[in-house]
């Protein structure tokens, strides 16, 4: 009896020391990037006027929408292709590090949302390779996370998250993104 009291004694001590390390509210912390970049991509969509300044076309649109106006409601249906200056300001004129390459495609009826699958493609004396990001974009939110799924070059197999903010825009013709690169596997 005293033997299973002391067993007993000793579960409800390991038990209450478990669940203070548990119950202490220390959030898990996120290991520190091995590298990370800020960086601007600048998407001019084309609107059957603006051939020589677009980065972007709408390629497929739903059957009540066309390829130079985003459908209503939300862009429902739209899918975009880019090829984007990548710069490391906000300055559209300022020199490109590199290309923001791939599409968005507007995937929700009832709110602005779209999926991107795009990479930053560098072949500069800085930076060589591409990184590569997939995700869905809740364009209301003031900030949203991307997956990065991979990369290449000075990126190869790189893995980490890209929290994109709306820098700028201008009706349905010009956004701007900014994009804070952060990679936690990097080889």
């Amino acid at each position: 009896m005293a033997a299973t009291t002391e067993l007993i004694s000793a579960l409800l001590l390991f038990l209450l020391i478990c669940s203070s390390d548990i119950s202490s509210g220390e959030k898990t912390r996120r290991p520190e990037p091995c590298k990370r970049l800020v960086l601007y991509f600048h998407d001019i969509l084309y609107n059957g006027k603006n051939a020589q300044n677009a980065t972007s076309a709408i390629v497929a649109s739903p059957a009540w929408g066309d390829k130079t106006t985003l459908a209503a409601p939300n862009r429902f249906g739209d899918v975009v292709v880019f090829d984007d200056p990548l710069t490391l300001d906000n300055n559209f004129r300022s020199a490109p590090v590199g290309r923001a390459q791939g599409f968005y495609l507007y995937d929700k009826k009832e709110i602005l949302t779209a999926w991107f699958g795009f990479s930053f493609v560098f072949n500069s004396t800085r930076l060589k390779g591409a990184i590569n990001f997939a995700g869905a974009d809740d364009i209301m939110k003031n900030t949203r996370d991307l997956s990065v799924v991979g990369g290449t070059g000075d990126f190869f197999m790189t893995r980490g998250l890209a929290t994109l903010t709306t820098d700028a825009f201008e009706d349905d013709r010009y956004f701007r993104l900014r994009v804070d690169v952060k990679l936690y596997e990097c080889f």
